[in-house]
């Protein structure tokens, strides 16, 4: 028993002391020092060896102008831990902001000559002083390092320091260094450099970094500058080039195609069919050579045919598309990796080949070899998706609800449980759609949660219950026609519900809903003029923060206007903090702006 309380007494004071430290960091944050002493101080008397609550109190000490607290407190630490020699740059630093340089740079450099007797801990020196804004006594540590030992490291600390003070010749030329010198550096340098670009090709710093790139590659020929050619044109958008620097790099050494498909993939879904169509058609022509495995193959078959049906309207032609599909069935047969090849087929069979029946048929026949009861419900379940593109909701209903009962508690059922939601939402069952919503809201899918509470919003907010919701009906149908790609019949039902129930509740739902299908139709001005009408005349609907973030989107993707978007993201920004968009309106706003991210 007496274990036990003390195992309780411990949890409980390490509970406490993380409630303290956040509230305490928290302080800190909102530049309240004088509050975060209060709780700093007794989080690192308990933990002196915590470097984080130690730093912390230094700092705060600081901020206040209480430097004989904090010098008194890096005394005490330096008896207590003799050896951490950083603590001696804390201790200059201190003096220094007292206006005192000549005794700060004794303890600088005597924190130097440590580095110069052991180089291998100027990492821990390094830091200190980059820490306490020191840059120019951080770089002269790591050079210092550096002669004596060659072999260290230390290009990503040094590179870090030049982006702080602005060189990013300097920066970029220490991170192609790294390259140069262990070809494994490559994540870590892309993740780096990443920060410094954008995807605007004429952002002085992208013309930079090529320009360092270009100029390596001419005087030291290595693959390693074309790999990096080819994601820096690929965080471009520029896919074009980058495949030309993946075709030029597989002739020089045939090996990996990862990076062609993956150009493959981007391009597609940015629209550049041209260089998608070339990407695949290359990964195909050389699989033998790198013995590409059956999926890739098969993904790269999948979407050289959608973008071969892309070029076909009459249903004629698409027949074409049909007999290909049926070859590579009859070559890849059934099996695991053959699953997305009889979804795809069957999504061209309702889509695009308007016979859903048999794409349905398809599907039942191929149901008795699928490997699991998993893999067996992603075909009912498209099954059942077909069902309610083809307006059998009942069939399609049954056909949810069986894979909630054979796959319980999976994602798959929470998400066949959304699309029963969804179904009766599109029947105008509202309530018994709601129902389902309410279990879904708490969906330990973050995703499934988020579009089951949008439903729920919609039909509450839409709904009344002395009428019989005629007008949402009708959106519900309108939003039906849009899951059957019937967009211009989609938009022609939203007009009538914008005309017929003008000033009402659902007019903002029937506006922003439409706007997405004119983007469907590539009707990007009609889009633009139904979410301005949003932000114009329903400033508080719910779907504002939507609207301008699609807006923004909008702006910036299709009506070329940079200038327009970059005020709708700084619209989410400074006007709705805790709107969902907000991380990544930060992020474009800040691309936009040209600023270092």
């Amino acid at each position: 028993m007496r274990s036990f309380l003390i195992i309780i007494a411990v949890l409980f004071s390490i509970y406490g002391n993380a409630q303290s430290a956040e509230l305490a960091n928290s302080y800190f944050r909102k530049g309240e020092y004088d509050k975060a002493i209060l709780l700093y101080k007794p989080l690192f008397e308990n933990n002196p060896i915590r470097q984080d609550y130690f730093k912390s109190l230094v700092t705060c000490y600081q901020q206040v102008a209480s430097y004989e607290a904090s010098q008194s407190l890096i005394e005490e630490q330096i008896q207590r831990f003799p050896e951490q020699m950083h603590l001696f740059i804390e201790l200059g630093y201190n003096y220094q902001l007292q206006d005192q340089p000549e005794i700060a740079e004794k303890y600088y450099e005597q924190s130097i000559e440590y580095v110069r007797k052991n180089p291998g801990f100027v990492f821990m020196i390094g830091r200190s002083f980059r820490q306490n804004h020191l840059l120019d006594e951080a770089l002269l540590s790591y050079q210092i390092a550096k002669e004596l030992n060659p072999k260290l490291n230390t290009e990503i600390s040094e590179a870090q320091i030049y982006g702080e003070k602005g060189d990013l010749e300097k920066m970029f030329s220490l991170y192609l260094d790294l390259v140069d010198k262990n070809a494994n550096y490559f994540s870590t340098v892309q993740r780096y450099v990443g920060n410094f670009i954008t995807e605007d090709k004429n952002d002085s710093n992208n013309l930079l970094f090529k320009k360092l790139l270009l100029k390596r590659a001419q005087s030291d020929p290595k693959d390693a500058w074309n790999i990096l050619l080819s994601w820096l044109f690929m965080q471009e958008q520029d896919y074009s080039k980058a495949l030309t620097q993946e075709k030029s790099l597989y002739k020089r050494k045939p090996g990996n195609l990862e990076r062609v498909r993956e150009i493959g993939y981007l391009s597609f879904n940015k629209q550049d069919f041209k260089t998608s169509k070339e990407a695949f058609v290359f990964m195909l022509s050389h699989s033998e050579e790198v013995l590409l495995d059956k999926e890739s193959k098969l993904l790269a078959e999948i979407y050289l045919l959608k973008i071969e049906n892309r070029s076909f309207s009459e249903k004629k032609d698409k027949g074409k598309i049909e007999e290909r599909y049926q070859e590579l069935i009859q070559i890849y047969g059934q099996g695991k990796e053959t699953l997305e090849l009889h979804l795809s087929f069957a999504d061209f069979l309702t889509f695009d080949y308007d016979d859903p029946e048999k794409a349905i048929a398809h599907l039942e026949k191929i149901i008795p070899s699928a490997e699991s009861a998993f893999e067996k419900g992603i075909i009912q379940m498209k099954i059942a998706d077909i069902l309610v593109f083809s307006n059998q909701f009942n069939q399609a209903l049954i056909l949810y609800t069986q894979i909630q009962y054979d796959l319980k508690n999976s994602q798959l059922a929470q998400e066949a449980r959304f699309k029963v939601a969804r179904t009766s939402y599109f029947k105008g069952d509202f309530q018994w759609s709601q129902n389902q919503l309410k279990v879904l809201k708490s969906s330990t899918s973050q995703l499934i949660a988020n579009d089951a509470l949008e439903l729920s919003l919609k039909i509450g907010n839409n709904s009344d219950k002395d009428s019989l919701n005629e007008g949402l009906k009708i959106y519900a149908k309108a939003e039906l026609l849009g899951f059957q790609k019937k967009h211009q019949q989609a938009i022609d039902t939203l007009s009538y519900v914008l005309n017929q129930y003008k000033g009402q509740q659902i007019e903002d739902d029937a506006l922003y809903t439409q706007a997405i299908f004119y983007q469907e139709l590539e009707a990007y001005t009609s889009a633009e003029a139904n979410l301005l009408t949003i932000l114009n005349f329903h400033p508080e609907s719910l779907l504002i923060d939507d609207s301008i973030f699609a807006l923004g989107i909008l702006y910036r993707d299709r009506l070329n206007d940079p200038e327009k978007a970059q005020e709708m993201f700084e619209k989410i920004i400074f006007e709705f903090p805790s709107s969902i968009y907000l991380v990544d309106a930060r992020k474009y706003y800040r691309k936009l702006r040209g600023d270092d991210i």
